[in-house]
C-alpha cells in the first residue's frame, strides 16, 4: 500500500480509503477490517448518521492510534428536533460527542462537514471546527458534498482568521460520474486539499459481475465493457482497473466493502497506460462547459502566443 499526505498537513494516508457505512456485524466488520490492515490501509470512515455501523466499528477497532480514524456530522440525530441536524456549532458539539461514545474513543483524526448547510455562516462553522481541534477531539477536517465556492470561502476565511482549514474534500467520482471534474477538482487542486472520492465503483457498476444484466443503461454499459476489457489485458480486475482510473490524477477512492473477498479485490494495484486511460475516458464522455472550456479556447488568443499556460 502506498500513502499520501493529507492535503497540506504532515498526515499520511493510504491510496484506499475504507468507508465503513456498510458494515453490518461485529464478525464480519473484524474480517473486512484485518484484510484492509493487513494490506497497510489506515484510513476508516465513518459518520454520526451512520448509528449502528458507527457503535459495530468502535467495538471492533483495535490499535486505535493506528488507524486514521474520520467520521462525519451534520445530518439529523432526531427528525423531531430542529437542532439535531445542520452545520451550527449546538449540532457540531453534540454529534461529534455522540461519535466518540459510539467510537470509544476520546478524539478522531478526521471530522468532515458531511453536507453543506445554506443556514449556517461559514463563520460559524470554521470556528467551531477550529475550537474541537484545539480542544483535542478533533486533528484535521474536512468536506463533504459542498459547492466548490463555499469550501474556497471557508478556507479563506480560516487562513486569514488563524483557524483550521479544510485539508480534504469528499465527492462522489467515478467513470459513470465526473461532474467534479468542472470544478470542485480544480478548485481542491488550488488549495492542496486531498480528495476522497466516494462511489467510485459506482454502487458496483463498475465492479464486473455485480450489477444484474438489463439493469445498466447503455452508457453504463459501455463503460463496463471498457473497463472489463481493459482489467482483461492488464491481468487485473475490473474493480482494481475503475479505482485506479479515479486515482490517476490523485484523489483517494474510498469503498465501502461488507466481506473480506470485496476489500481485497479493491486493493490489488494497477499501473493504467495512457492508452487505457485514454480508451477508458473516451467510453464516458464528458463535457466540462462553461466556463472551464471557453476558457480553454479563449487562452491562446486572449493572452498570446508566449504566454505559458498551465
Amino acid at each position: 500500500m502506498r500513502y499520501r499526505l493529507f492535503g497540506q498537513t504532515g498526515l499520511r494516508v493510504s491510496e484506499l480509503l475504507l468507508g465503513t457505512m456498510t458494515l453490518r456485524s461485529a464478525e464480519s466488520a473484524r474480517a473486512v477490517l484485518d484484510v484492509y490492515a493487513d494490506a497497510g490501509g489506515n484510513f476508516l470512515d465513518t459518520a454520526s448518521a451512520y448509528g449502528e455501523s458507527e457503535e459495530i466499528l468502535g467495538a471492533v477497532l483495535r490499535r486505535r492510534d493506528r488507524f486514521v480514524l474520520a467520521t462525519k456530522y451534520s445530518l439529523s440525530r432526531d427528525a423531531d428536533d430542529p437542532n439535531a441536524g445542520g452545520n451550527h456549532r449546538k449540532n457540531l458539539v453534540l454529534s461529534l460527542e455522540q461519535s466518540l461514545r459510539r467510537l470509544r474513543t476520546d478524539y478522531v483524526d478526521v471530522l468532515w462537514v458531511h453536507l453543506w448547510d445554506r443556514h449556517t455562516p461559514a463563520e460559524e462553522t470554521m470556528r467551531a471546527l477550529d475550537d474541537v481541534v484545539r480542544a483535542g477531539k478533533v486533528l484535521y477536517v474536512g468536506v463533504s458534498d459542498a459547492p466548490a465556492w463555499f469550501v474556497a470561502r471557508a478556507n479563506t476565511l480560516a487562513e486569514w482568521r488563524g483557524w483550521t482549514s479544510f485539508a480534504g474534500l469528499q465527492v462522489p467520482y467515478s467513470l459513470l460520474q465526473r461532474d467534479v471534474e468542472r470544478e470542485l477538482l480544480p478548485m481542491a487542486d488550488a488549495l492542496g486539499m486531498s480528495v476522497a472520492a466516494w462511489g467510485p465503483l459506482a454502487a458496483g457498476k463498475l465492479s464486473g459481475g455485480t450489477v444484474r444484466a438489463g439493469k445498466l443503461t447503455a452508457r453504463e454499459e459501455a463503460v463496463a465493457l471498457a473497463v472489463r476489457e481493459v482489467a482483461g489485458e492488464l491481468g487485473a480486475t475490473p474493480a482494481q482497473v475503475a479505482l485506479a482510473w479515479v486515482r490517476r490524477g490523485g484523489a483517494l477512492p474510498l469503498v465501502g466493502a461488507r466481506t473480506p473477498g470485496q476489500v481485497a479485490d479493491c486493493l490489488g494495484e494497477v499501473d493504467l497506460p495512457p492508452e487505457a486511460v485514454a480508451r477508458l475516458s473516451a467510453a464516458a464522455p464528458f463535457v466540462r462547459g462553461f466556463p472551464a472550456d471557453f476558457i480553454a479556447e479563449c487562452e491562446p488568443s486572449a493572452f498570446g502566443s508566449g504566454v505559458v499556460v498551465r
